[in-house]
């Protein structure tokens, strides 16, 4: 069984992929939790209503700190809820909200997208599934109706006429061509449209295979100091169906990423696609737990301890960083770990359970094991063939966020001593690469957290020495020049702003406007043309000699400025709040994006163009015909002046 969805109605249903046709299996799967009492006999009648009412049977429950005994309820997450009120609290329960089929799947050794004599664990994952593309001709968030539809694929199509007509064509190219994955930029926002409508002239909506569709609502919400927002989504029966605008999982893995996701969580790929790394990765923990038959506690019982003062200035800090020295230096390397916070979970056996004991083996260590494992292969495979950069962008930022899970307060899995631990040991080992760099003589320039810039010969004795006592595995680039920037109004370098000529002749840059997600198009691709100029430097003295080449170009965008298409000035921005005290260029943004008749919500992603920054004056990215050109001209010199530091610079 090769299985492409799952959804749990009232039994599971499991769509099977195989000998190129789908059909659904339908499952039986009670709804069952967990229920422990400190203190059962005082509560005795709940658990004769329990008994007689909800089949509740005693029963052992295995956690990761261990058996607890207690009982085994059927039913679903508002009886649970209930029996917290009535036990005012006292009650542990587990296994209440996970998902009836990915607790199906784990718990008979199943996994989607993949047959289960292969390993889930494998980055080399077949993906030749048929898909088509739908591009919709217009603008989502103007509400105007269904414009014309363009379909790629086995039988490219452009559908005009009138909406009926469109979606009928559109529904009927879908039957006959019978995709299993279909790339929809803005899927999410259009769908609710494109179905209502359908449903309206009576055509039946094929995107689904039984015409039915799960929702996902819409929300805000706080994530690594940010507002974030999830738009709401339409998820189809039997098929993919990818929000390639909107899902990061897909920007940054493509469709062998979803499906690498689905495999290692037990989600299907629908929901896969458009949920962020730290649920996947929160996920996977849950998927393993159920597969190991470990309860998955609904609220966290493990708080943190009650510590003194002085502990927790001792142990509550962050990551280590070494501030560099602003300038341009030659000949430098980077020695990066590998996935360095989970690897050090892995090493040192961190887990909820294995705090203060760690004799024991750890849950989060033991699950975390193959996932690291598995990033140090896709990372050296990608270097030998693309196709695995994929793969291994979405095990990075799988493996990063399971660092800051340790620390959540509502993490299935989480605890902050845990968290604690993690970078107390990266500090350590930062330190200890510092010291084992300065004692072979080298000259180190800067550091962040898990990696090290330093200047000297014998790298490669370095990093196996380091790799030898730390125990770590790392990865070493080497830069002809690199530049770090000064921080603003100050001569003191800046921790997360650089740009350098590897040598293979890229340029990696971090933290300049070619990087920045809120840069205007014209600005960017300036930047970018003279980072490719200076990618021909290989000597700081061949890269002076580029100045007035660079000069050149950063002119000729100035002098043409005026005449650039305004959609090429468009400034993104992620809203935070849906009112401001004070007049600035944001909360103008809002007022026009409210006069076009636009929901907006904290969290959300708008583009506007500057067409008067003096009086706070903006446009909507479809209604832009002009810009404020000193107010570009300032934002084009600020670019400008990051690439032209490199110029007058001594070596380092």
């Amino acid at each position: 069984m090769w299985i492409l969805d799952s959804a749990a109605r009232n039994d599971v249903e499991l769509w099977d992929f195989s000998g190129g046709s789908v059909r659904c299996e339908r499952v039986a799967c009670s709804r069952e939790f967990f229920l422990y009492l400190p203190d059962p006999d005082r509560h005795w009648e709940m658990l004769e209503a329990l008994e007689s009412g909800y089949s509740a049977r005693e029963c052992t429950i295995h956690t990761i700190f261990g058996d607890l005994e207690g009982y085994s309820v059927t039913g679903e997450r508002e009886l649970a809820e209930a029996i917290e009120r009535q036990t005012s609290g006292a009650a542990r329960l587990f296994n209440v909200d996970v998902r009836r089929d990915q607790q199906y799947l784990a718990e008979h050794g199943v996994f989607p997208c993949g047959n289960p004599e292969e390993s889930r664990f494998s980055p080399d994952i077949p993906c030749d599934l048929p898909q088509i593309g739908i591009r919709v001709r217009g603008n989502p968030s103007q509400g105007s109706g269904i414009p014309p539809i363009d379909l790629t694929g086995p039988r490219p199509e452009h559908l005009l006429g009138d909406e009926k007509t469109i979606l009928s064509d559109l529904f009927s190219l879908i039957e006959a061509i019978d995709p299993q994955v279909i790339l929809f930029p803005d899927a999410d926002l259009w769908m609710p449209g494109i179905v209502a409508q359908a449903r309206k002239y009576g055509i039946a909506p094929a995107i689904s295979r039984t015409g039915r569709f799960r929702t996902m609502n819409s929300r805000s919400y706080w994530s690594y100091g940010r507002v974030e927002h999830k738009p709401g989504a339409m998820i189809p029966d039997g098929r993919i169906l990818v929000d390639t605008e909107q899902s990061f999982v897909y920007r940054e893995g493509g469709l062998p990423g979803i499906l690498l996701g689905s495999r290692l969580s037990g989600l299907p790929p629908n929901l896969v696609s458009r949920f962020t790394p730290g649920t996947l990765i929160s996920s996977y923990e849950t998927f393993e737990a159920l597969r190991r038959g470990i309860a998955v506690p609904f609220r966290k019982s493990d708080a943190e301890n009650v510590r003194q003062l002085a502990d927790l200035r001792e142990l509550d800090k962050g990551g280590m960083m070494f501030q560099p020295t602003a300038g341009v230096y030659e000949t430098v390397h980077e020695i990066d770990f590998t996935s360095l916070y989970p690897a050090i979970i892995v090493q040192d056996n961190l887990s909820p359970e294995t705090v203060g004991d760690t004799d024991r083996p750890g849950f989060l260590a033991t699950v975390l094991d193959p996932l690291v494992t598995m990033r140090i292969g896709t990372k050296r495979r990608k270097k030998e063939n693309p196709e695995y950069a994929g793969i291994d962008s979405v095990l990075k930022w799988m493996l990063v966020t399971c660092f800051g899970y340790t620390g959540y307060k509502n993490a299935k899995f989480g605890r902050i001593e845990v968290h604690e631990a993690i970078t107390a040991r990266a500090r350590e080992i930062l330190l200890q690469t510092k010291d084992i760099a300065e004692e072979t003589g080298f000259r180190v320039l800067h550091g962040i957290v898990d990696c090290l810039w330093v200047q000297g010969s014998r790298v490669r004795e370095l990093k196996a020495r380091v790799e030898r006592e730390t125990g770590l595995r790392t990865e070493v680039e080497e830069y002809a020049w690199i530049a770090f920037l000064p921080m603003a109004d100050s001569h003191f370098g800046s921790y997360n702003r650089y740009f350098g000529r590897l040598e293979d002749g890229s340029i990696k840059v971090r933290g300049i406007a070619a990087r920045r997600h809120d840069t205007p198009e014209y600005i960017r691709k300036m930047q970018q043309e003279i980072l490719a100029l200076t990618s021909g430097a290989g000597t700081l003295g061949e890269l002076r000699d580029l100045k007035m080449p660079s000069r050149e170009i950063y002119r000729r965008y100035r002098d043409n400025l005026p005449e650039a298409d305004t959609k090429e000035f468009l400034i993104g921005r992620r809203i935070s709040r849906l009112s401001y005290a004070h007049r600035c260029l944001e909360a103008a943004a809002l007022d026009a994006y409210r006069k076009e008749g636009i929901g907006v919500a904290p969290g959300m992603q708008i583009a506007y163009v500057v067409r008067d920054a003096k009086r706070y004056r903006v446009d909507t990215e479809w209604t832009a015909s002009a810009i404020d050109t000193e107010y570009y001209r300032a934002l084009l010199e600020k670019a400008w002046e990051e690439i032209a530091f490199v110029f007058d610079r001594k070596p380092g």
